[in-house]
Formats: structure tokens, C-alpha cells, sequence
């Protein structure tokens, strides 16, 4: 079993930022592959950013390129993102996947989810 645990959701006004932070604790894996997805009121889980374990792969959403960035560190089990420039619609539950084996930008191909942090961006 891993469990993740979210922090660093809140409210913050259109252009603010925000920085997120997922940590892994339970059993341990080698290479493992982290990645975040949000989820609006009445809408499906939508990939945000990935990283594998070496951070030699990343993947951002092209809706959230060029604001948002995915960074790891491994000797904390953890991974963080920073929101930048955060507009209305980037509004949603904020949520931490982990993936034992391989990459994938997929949400139904992740093995763990955290609960989830709530962000919400004020017009």
C-alpha cells in the first residue's frame, strides 16, 4: 500500500500562484512515476503534469503549459507543482496519482490516489 497525502490547495485571486505538494509514504518502490490531475464539479479527471522517476520524462497539459511546473524530490517521496498565473478555470480538486511501473499520462493506468486538495482561482 502507498498513501498519498495533498497539501497547498486554497483560494487565491486570478494571476496568483499556488504550490502544491504531494507525499508518498507506505511501501516503497524503485521507479515509480507521479502525476497530478484535477477534477471540476461534474467533469472527468484530467491529466495536469506528470514526472517519472528520474524527472527525465515530464508531461504538462498543454492548457496549463508555460504556467504550471512539476518537480520531484525523491529523497522525500515527493512531488510538488507549482501554479503560477492561475486563472478561474484551473479551478478543481487537485489530485496526487502514483504509478508502480512505467509512464503514463492516463488516469486509469495509476495504482494510488491521494484525497485530493481543493484550489480555487476568484475572477
Amino acid at each position: 500500500q502507498v498513501q498519498l497525502v495533498e497539501s497547498g490547495g486554497g483560494l487565491v485571486q486570478a494571476g496568483g500562484s499556488l504550490r502544491l505538494s504531494c507525499a508518498a509514504s507506505g511501501r516503497t518502490f524503485n521507479k515509480y512515476t507521479m502525476g497530478w490531475f484535477r477534477q471540476a464539479p461534474g467533469k472527468g479527471r484530467e491529466f495536469v503534469a506528470a514526472a517519472d522517476w528520474s524527472s527525465a520524462i515530464t508531461s504538462v497539459a498543454g492548457s496549463v503549459k508555460g504556467r504550471f511546473t512539476i518537480s520531484r524530490d525523491n529523497a522525500k517521496n515527493t512531488v510538488y507543482l507549482q501554479m503560477n498565473n492561475l486563472k478561474p478555470e484551473d479551478t478543481a480538486v487537485y489530485l496526487c496519482g502514483f504509478k508502480i511501473v512505467g509512464y503514463s499520462t492516463d488516469p486509469d493506468n495509476y495504482d494510488y490516489w491521494g484525497q485530493g486538495t481543493q484550489v480555487i482561482v476568484s475572477s
